[in-house]
């Protein structure tokens, strides 16, 4: 496959958040209309080719890409939020980061026994994030059909924590 506009735009910024991490800033993604549609009908590709019978949105950036991969497909979107700011009864889940934990939550009516979910996010780096998330569609009784990320951080090793998980990422780093 050809390279992606978006892998052109993608910039590094060195220590952020912190010194010594090369940050991917996606953004510049997101300000052409030409990469962004190219990176949607990619994911929407896959998650067609998954069986999806909803998209599952993280929190933040995997709204910007999850809401365009349901509309073009015709399929509800989920959120998944950050702790706290889901109205709703909800289902939350802990996963670690390098330097400590964060929660993940869904509304308690957001997948329907049996459908198919397929997760979206910017970006796959250790796969906590991802792996949580897979886990409150599966507290629902939904099924992870797979995922998709623009950007996966390959030398964090995410995988390893989505096995036995369908992960598409179009760009790798």
């Amino acid at each position: 496959m050809s390279q992606l506009l978006a892998e052109s735009l993608i910039r590094d910024v060195p220590d952020f958040p912190k010194p010594g991490i090369l940050f991917k800033d996606v953004t510049p993604v997101l300000q052409s209309a030409v990469a962004t549609q190219e990176a949607v009908d990619l994911l929407s590709e896959d998650a067609k080719a998954r069986g999806a019978d909803v998209i599952v949105g993280i929190e933040s950036r995997g709204f910007i890409f999850g809401t365009p991969v349901a509309l073009q497909l015709g399929l509800p979107f989920v959120l998944a939020r950050k702790l706290g700011k889901l109205p709703y009864e909800r289902i939350s889940e802990e996963y670690a980061l390098e330097y400590g934990t964060n929660t993940v939550e869904m509304h308690v009516d957001a997948v329907t026994p049996g459908q198919r979910a397929y997760i979206v996010d910017d970006l796959l780096a250790t796969g906590g994030t991802a792996a949580a998330a897979a886990r409150l569609v599966e507290r629902l009784n939904g099924q992870v059909c797979g995922m998709g990320f623009l950007v996966e951080l390959t030398f964090l090793g995410g995988r390893q924590n989505i096995l036995g998980y369908h992960a598409h990422s179009l760009i790798r780093f």
